[in-house]
């Protein structure tokens, strides 16, 4: 039997579901505008400048799924992988660690936590005790 949703976690789920989807959403768009800073940052990190838009269609269909409810949890998983990717590519290249390296882990954290307190389904997988 699942425990009743409580509003204040719905509305802090949604808050915080909303800030990584409004990040994502800006990182994509400006993938997709393939911005001067955009590119350069994406040759700084070692990745070739043509892989700016692949990254940005994966970054769509990522969010998109995770901004759905029904899709929410295959979205969270792949968007999951795609910050691992970007801790990954950080920590290849030596980055800061609190500022640049640890950043994908504390948007998945976000992620995570908006979904696990919007989505009782989600904490009847996981339950904290």
């Amino acid at each position: 039997m699942q425990a009743e949703q409580k509003k204040w976690m719905t509305i802090t789920g949604w808050l915080l579901s909303g800030l990584v989807i409004a990040f994502m959403l800006m990182d994509l768009t400006m993938k997709f505008m393939a911005l001067p800073i955009v590119i350069s940052t994406t040759e700084d990190l070692g990745w070739q400048a043509s892989s700016v838009t692949p990254l940005a269609i994966t970054l769509t269909v990522c969010t998109a799924l995770y901004a759905f409810p029904r899709t929410a949890v295959l979205g969270a998983i792949l968007l999951t992988g795609y910050l691992g990717g970007a801790v990954a590519t950080h920590v290849r290249i030596a980055s800061p660690l609190f500022s640049h390296v640890l950043f994908g882990v504390y948007l998945g954290v976000l992620l995570w936590g908006g979904l696990y307190l919007r989505d009782p389904r989600v904490r009847a997988l996981v339950p904290l005790r």
